[in-house]
């Protein structure tokens, strides 16, 4: 079917469906107060002389996977996670090698090659193996029936859902390598893209995580720009944005003197009726630590601004429960609302002056460290065909032949 083939009826119910959630009004005041904070919590942008002087490590988190399959029923599939490391505003080495530009740890699997549904197998039983899932695996100390939500078979059912289970475990981790570091210290920050509820893992074993990072008082946030809770709170932020700018701006008391430096950020907890609206009821939006998925409290937050372009400076973060609300374990459910504005206000550090504003660069920098998206096929190929010809010298014809795509020829 052509583009012009797709009936008129069909894009304007999209239409009307983007308009009518991007409109909703829920009634958040933008005018914020500190004993309600499902109202916006404002504070002034970290100086920007100051940003790179805190002795915090922030940590950033990314996965990715990609797989290529070819008319023979060949396949090469693989997954990746890794994290980078920022302290003073210089990255610091986290690997072992001695290469000048890459400082980053990833980690990579040997079982790429997919010949039948035999090697997904191996692939699963490879991950398990590899020493920082063998490490998380102790830390929780059960066996991987009882740890993940699904059965060996029903995650390698196709290649793409255990591509996605391996990349998610492997990030999760990452996440207790980082902590384990010895140089990680009280008050470092582990950034990671997504959110804090994986639902490969049963929610006690997350919760075991959450509360062992809030023990060492290391704070772990998960950021995201794209989130149904952005659709949903489009019109509360285009409200917000405008008080911010067109009434506060214009009175606040700024310690910045330089016009360009006075920016107002903000953050609030996502309400109840938002997060119902946006994930239709699902468990992953439960506060709390049982009955639920993983250790997240949503928030959304404004750590920068982006000129006329309202919601995209925000972005929704998961931060952990147990920071959020100290008492959770007791039933207390008070915030820790200092600690909260503690956080977001050290997160506008990683914000400013960089290609992406409003979200933090160390998870831009690392997203393109382990990126698998772009030139997959051509790297993997070509590095496939020089190995095929200068170790096991295979014909150069029959190497051709072997990586034919037919959908590239006709």
């Amino acid at each position: 079917m052509s583009q012009k083939e797709i009936p008129d009826s069909a894009i304007e119910a999209v239409a009307h469906h983007i308009n009518t959630r991007s409109s909703k009004n829920y009634g958040i005041n933008p005018v914020g107060t500190e004993d309600n904070i499902e109202t916006p919590q404002i504070f002034e942008i970290m100086p920007f002389d100051g940003i790179d002087k805190t002795n915090r490590r922030f940590y950033a988190i990314d996965g990715s996977y990609n797989s290529q399959e070819f008319y023979n029923g060949l396949a090469i599939a693989i997954y990746t996670a890794g994290y980078f490391c920022y302290q003073h505003g210089k990255q610091v080495r986290m690997n072992a090698n001695d290469d000048p530009v890459i400082l980053g740890q990833a980690y990579y699997p040997e079982s790429i090659l997919v010949t039948d549904e035999e090697q997904l197998g191996v692939m699963y039983d490879e991950l398990l193996s590899l020493p920082p899932v063998k490490k998380l695996l102790d830390f929780w100390n059960d066996s991987p029936e009882n740890i993940f939500e699904w059965k060996k078979d029903q995650i390698c059912k196709n290649l793409s859902t255990l591509l996605g289970f391996c990349q998610e475990i492997l990030e999760i981790a990452m996440v207790l390598e980082i902590a384990e570091i010895p140089e990680t210290k009280a008050g470092d920050f582990i950034l990671r893209d997504g959110n804090l509820r994986l639902l490969q893992v049963n929610q006690r074993y997350m919760v075991k995580l959450g509360k062992y990072l809030h023990d060492k008082e290391t704070i772990i946030v998960a950021i995201t720009k794209q989130s149904r809770i952005k659709m949903e709170l489009s019109y509360t932020f285009k409200r917000i944005d405008n008080y911010l700018q067109d009434e506060l701006k214009p009175k606040y008391p700024f310690t910045q003197t330089d016009p360009n430096r006075k920016k107002l950020c903000c953050w609030f907890e996502v309400a109840d009726d938002v997060l119902k609206a946006a994930y239709k009821g699902e468990f992953i939006i439960r506060k709390a630590i049982k009955s639920g998925r993983g250790f997240g409290l949503y928030m959304v937050a404004r750590l920068d601004y982006v000129e006329k372009l309202q919601n995209y400076d925000w972005v929704v973060a998961d931060v952990n429960i147990f920071d959020a609300i100290p008492g959770i374990e007791t039933g207390e459910m008070k915030r820790n609302r200092e600690f909260l504005d503690l956080i977001f206000k050290e997160l506008t550090c990683l914000t400013q002056e960089h290609y992406i504003l409003g979200y933090p660069y160390p998870l831009a920098e690392v997203h393109n460290f382990v990126s698998l998206k772009k030139n997959f096929k051509e790297e993997i190929v070509n590095r496939l065909k020089y190995s095929l010809y200068k170790d096991q010298q295979m014909d150069n014809v029959d190497i051709e032949n072997l990586f034919l795509d037919t959908h590239d020829r006709f």
